[in-house]
């Protein structure tokens, strides 16, 4: 059974950081996209930021200059480094991967159970 596991939430005052760590595990035979979204309460869940098993990157326009995400294709894991909090970024986090399954085809997306960021003013 393939699973997300993230870690690395909490709470931090305007202008601090945080790191958010992401850990795929199961039969996995390959990972296309990993990516993190959020959802703040009475909105809708939104992309924050992807990266590809290449490397290729795709920013949110709100935490562009400010988030990193990186992966380490070998574990199986991702980072989104977030520096300059803001209380806007006050939100569930979640992680998203594109995996492909040994003996399987077709990928299929899967979600971390989401972890709370919570930035105070």
């Amino acid at each position: 059974q393939v699973r997300l596991v993230e870690s690395g939430g909490g709470l931090v005052q305007a202008g601090g950081s945080l790191r958010l760590s992401c850990a795929a595990s199961g039969p996995i035979f390959s990972i296309n996209t990993m990516g993190w979204y959020r959802q703040a309460p009475g909105k809708q869940r939104e992309l924050v930021a992807q990266i590809t098993s290449g490397g290729s990157t795709n920013y949110a326009d709100s935490v562009k200059g400010r988030f990193t995400i990186s992966r380490d294709n070998a574990k199986n894991t991702a980072t989104l480094q977030m520096n300059s909090l803001r209380p806007e970024d006050t939100a569930v986090y979640y992680c998203n991967a594109e995996i492909l399954r040994y003996g399987f085809t077709v990928k299929n997306a899967y979600w971390g159970q989401g972890t709370q960021v919570t930035v105070s003013p």
